[in-house]
């Protein structure tokens, strides 16, 4: 059996070695009890543990059982670095602990590799563990790499986006699968460990970031970026490390200011020093890190203990305490990110005339900061129904319309549009009803329309943004509020290329042209068949009610009539030959 785990494994017992059975309970109410007796085992405490944490009245039975079957199953397999195979799903299961997912994810994380890599069915877990478990396991089990060849990457990901329409825990799961194969990257061959980590870069990463989960994106950008750069990663990481150890120095002043200022203006906060990831700093210093100094290293985090008017008080006694840049404040808060992030940025000038970055935000805005999506999971409580509901999200929209986009794409097409879909997102504009869509810099209206849908990017004919009527190519900025116009009869035209930013409106456009440029094509060349067999006699439209146009295509290695119309047309295929066959048919 060939074991498709990116980090590797080696191999364990085969799926032949025992006939499928998906009706019966491997693991039973005899392991039920023994996983409740048995007491919690040393490998498997620190999951507990931090369960506990989450949710201080959960039973750990569950846990225990899971972690039983899993590690039973998995007995025999070993990672690329040597240890067990079942340290894998316990570090995911442990990543998503420390999230505060709940017992049912923990369960499906312990068992996510057993259906891909084990005898153990889909049946089974489902007889075992009950059906969320099972749908989430089935959901992130990828596709058989032999069965699927090339196109199981491609496959895997777009039932991944399926499930997670449906019950977002699925994409978590798979994203703390990720970041914990991205750990354990340095134990698989060097040539290997680029494509991975480039893959992980433009498919997964950008979903952690869509979902709002940074304390994932971070490190996931982090460790792809040293399996990508190591040298600039080392290089990052050391100018960093250096920089650091001056920021007690460098924000000493400034946040005595700034806590003076809070006392003075009442409003109760705790102000941090929050460095940087290396990915972001190398990102923003395009590598040049000569020079690089606390404040391009950190940033301030003021947290404050009110709800959102406290967050606007404390702006201004920021700013009452250190010089504002005009036009560096960002109001996440009234305008949130498409992944809801909400917060208040600035940036001020220091006493000692550096610029420094401050973001406040209230301790309720916090969570949904680091954790995203994860914390509205927590926040509509157990199971699939409110999983379900948080998916059901206007702003998640998108994740359903990836599928829908795409969803007869071959599988290359289908992974460069997702490719396309995830790296937009520096703007978030807002549809009339409310929901949020994410474009990239320099978008247009014309963009906007494609996002929605193509049915809407092929017939729309202006916009209206704000309430003010708008031409396509009018470029949008975050907070727009933009309606789409539409008429029955419009239609893509060439100048659109000139204006359409997103390679997702880019290539419908171009499909729509060519779809047209073909009917054209095939409706000139069958008026200028019907001239030429008019002068023999010889009726087109009987000849293809009775088939025979449809004949002669196909003898010419046409699949439909229209094709070889189109091909009369371009001058590919010749007149004279076309009227021979046409009368001896």
């Amino acid at each position: 059996m060939t074991i498709l785990d990116p980090a590797g494994s080696a191999p364990g017992p085969s799926k032949a070695g025992r006939p499928a059975k998906p009706g019966r309970p491997l693991y039973g109410a005899q392991h039920r009890r023994s996983a409740r007796a048995g007491g919690v085992m040393p490998a498997v405490a620190p999951l507990v543990a931090a369960h506990h944490a989450a949710y201080p009245a959960a039973d750990e039975g569950e846990l225990l059982r899971g972690y039983e079957v899993a590690e039973r199953l998995h007995r025999g397999q070993l990672r690329k670095s040597g240890a067990p195979y079942i340290t894998h799903p316990l570090a995911v299961a442990l990543i998503l602990a420390g999230m505060g997912m709940d017992t049912t994810t923990l369960v499906a994380a312990l068992l996510h590799d057993t259906v891909e890599d084990t005898p153990y069915t889909l049946g089974e877990v489902r007889a075992d563990f009950g059906e969320q478990v099972a749908v989430l396991v089935d959901g992130v089990t990828k596709l058989d790499g032999e069965r699927w060849g090339e196109r199981a990457e491609a496959e895997t990901l777009r039932k991944i986006v399926l499930a997670a329409a449906a019950d977002l825990r699925v994409l978590v799961i798979k994203l703390a699968d990720r970041l914990h194969n991205l750990r354990t990257l340095g134990f698989r061959p060097a040539h290997k460990r680029a494509g991975y980590a480039k893959a992980s870069q433009e498919l997964l990463i950008p979903f952690a970031e869509r979902l709002g989960i940074h304390m994932l994106k971070r490190e996931m950008d982090d460790l792809a970026f040293a399996a990508r750069d190591p040298e600039g990663h080392a290089a990052t990481a050391r100018a960093v490390t250096a920089a650091l150890r001056g920021a007690g120095p460098a924000f000493g002043a400034a946040l005595g200011l700034l806590r003076a200022s809070l006392a003075a203006h009442r409003v109760p906060a705790r102000v941090s020093i929050r460095p940087r990831h290396l990915y972001a700093v190398h990102q923003e210093r395009e590598g040049q890190l000569a020079g690089l100094r606390p404040c391009d290293a950190a940033r301030l985090l003021l947290l404050v203990d009110g709800d959102d008017q406290d967050c606007y008080i404390a702006l201004g006694a920021v700013h009452a305490a250190l010089h504002p840049i005009a036009g560096r404040v960002k109001d996440f808060i009234a305008l949130p990110k498409f992944n809801m992030y909400r917060s208040l940025h600035t940036r001020v000038i220091s006493p000692d005339g550096d610029l420094l970055d401050v973001i406040i935000r209230s301790q309720a805005m916090h969570p949904v900061a680091e954790y995203g999506i994860v914390a509205h999971i927590r926040e509509a409580g157990t199971g699939a129904a409110a999983a379900g509901a948080v998916a059901g999200r206007r702003d998640l929209v998108w994740l359903s319309r990836l599928l829908a986009w795409e969803s007869d794409a071959p599988s290359a097409a289908f992974l460069d549009s997702l490719r396309a879909d995830l790296a937009a997102g520096d703007l978030a504009v807002f549809t009339p009803s409310g929901e949020v869509v994410a474009l990239p810099a320099g978008a247009t209206a014309l963009d906007l329309a494609y996002a929605l849908g193509s049915e809407t990017g092929d017939l729309c004919i202006g916009a209206l943004v704000n309430g003010r009527l708008a031409a396509l190519s009018a470029e949008l900025r975050s907070g727009n509020v933009v309606e789409i116009l539409t008429e029955p009869g419009g239609a893509p035209s060439e100048d659109w290329l000139d204006f359409a930013v997103t390679a997702r409106a880019r290539v419908h456009i171009q499909r729509s042209l060519a779809r047209r440029r073909a009917e054209e094509a095939a409706a000139g060349g069958r008026r200028r068949l019907v001239r030429a067999l008019a002068g023999r006699r010889i009726d087109l439209l009987a000849a293809e009610a009775r088939g025979d146009s449809l004949a002669v295509a196909r003898d010419l290695g046409y699949g439909e009539v229209d094709e070889m119309y189109a091909a009369l047309s371009a001058g590919s295929l010749a007149l004279d030959d076309l009227l021979a066959r046409f009368a001896r048919a």
